[in-house]
């Protein structure tokens, strides 16, 4: 993918929802980095979190893959190949797949899922926390001072 390099007067000139763009690029890559130094990926992180009866799937009946991409697809990227990713965490243990193909959790999946969030939540750095703050002593023109 080629990378437009643009003058800073052409950047100060974008619109917000080019920064908008470029800050949800930016978060998506930094995510997926800090997965994937914890040995994971993104998308597996979320087949795990929607087949488990302690998050987002209470009846823990598994899903089939159509179910899990309809129940992702507002957050999956055109990139992410969940069949592959499925059979990864299959690999591992972490998943089974039952009757029908529905894909069920294990419970090294369940530990797995757990460790991770929590070593994810413990590792976030502080700088990357967002305060609406300003982070200056200058006065604002939105403080009212």
């Amino acid at each position: 993918m080629m990378t437009q390099q643009l003058s800073d007067a052409e950047l100060a000139g974008q619109p917000a929802a080019y920064w908008t763009g470029v800050a949800y690029e930016s978060l998506i890559a930094f995510t997926r980095a800090r997965h994937a130094e914890h040995g994971f990926t993104q998308p597996q992180f979320w087949l795990l979190r929607n087949l488990s009866k302690n998050d987002l799937l209470p009846d823990g009946d598994g899903l089939t893959m159509p179910e899990l991409q309809q129940a992702m697809s507002s957050y999956l990227r055109a990139e992410d190949d969940l069949d592959a990713e499925a059979r990864a965490l299959l690999e591992r243990g972490w998943l089974t797949r039952g009757e029908e193909g529905r894909l069920r959790i294990t419970d090294a999946g369940e530990e797995a899922r757990v460790a991770l969030s929590d070593t994810l939540r413990r590792s976030e750095p502080k700088s990357t926390r967002v305060s609406m703050m300003p982070t200056t002593s200058r006065p604002s023109k939105y403080s009212g001072s």
